[in-house]
């Protein structure tokens, strides 16, 4: 069963995540997206996109990887998968691999499958993929599996420190 609800307002305080709570002070325009999936479906990214009506390539995840034994976060579309080479890159390393799901979740103060890019307990560095850039906004997780909150780029980028790069490649 999948199904969608919306609220919006500069400071909705509906979901009373970090993530929610970091975008409520930083007074910044957000939507917050309710929505209900299959937690066992193939790909719970793809299947939350749809519950939501959205196009797959605007709907991001947020993904932890290790880039030299220091975590960092890589922010890309459902549609697509992390190049970790590129990742490395971005973040000024030289190798990469997706970070232990406890230390991923330790780091950020989220559980795997609802980690945040927003409000986590210790800002890592943090890579935006570029193609977030050519939409008014975009939906990540909101910080726990069954929200999500649609923002602009621009301010993911600021809220997060973001790096923008190129970090995915197609799925």
């Amino acid at each position: 069963m999948s199904s969608a609800r919306s609220s919006s307002g500069r400071k909705a305080k509906a979901g009373g995540t970090p993530a929610t709570a970091a975008a409520a002070r930083a007074d910044i325009d957000f939507t917050l997206h309710a929505y209900e999936v299959d937690p066992q479906a193939d790909n719970y990214g793809q299947a939350v996109a749809d519950a939501l009506g959205v196009p797959h390539e605007r709907l991001f995840k947020t993904l932890v990887a290790e880039v030299d034994g220091r975590l960092a976060v890589a922010v890309v579309p459902v549609s697509a998968t992390l190049d970790l080479k590129a990742l490395a890159a971005a973040v000024g390393g030289k190798k990469a691999r997706m970070a232990d799901p406890a230390d991923a979740e330790r780091a950020t103060g989220y559980v795997v499958g609802g980690i945040s890019p927003l409000g986590q307990r210790r800002r890592l560095p943090t890579v935006v993929d570029a193609s977030a850039s050519g939409f008014a906004t975009v939906y990540v997780s909101a910080g726990r599996r069954g929200l999500q909150i649609e923002l602009s780029p621009g301010d993911l980028i600021r809220l997060t420190g973001a790096a923008v790069a190129p970090v995915a490649r197609a799925g």
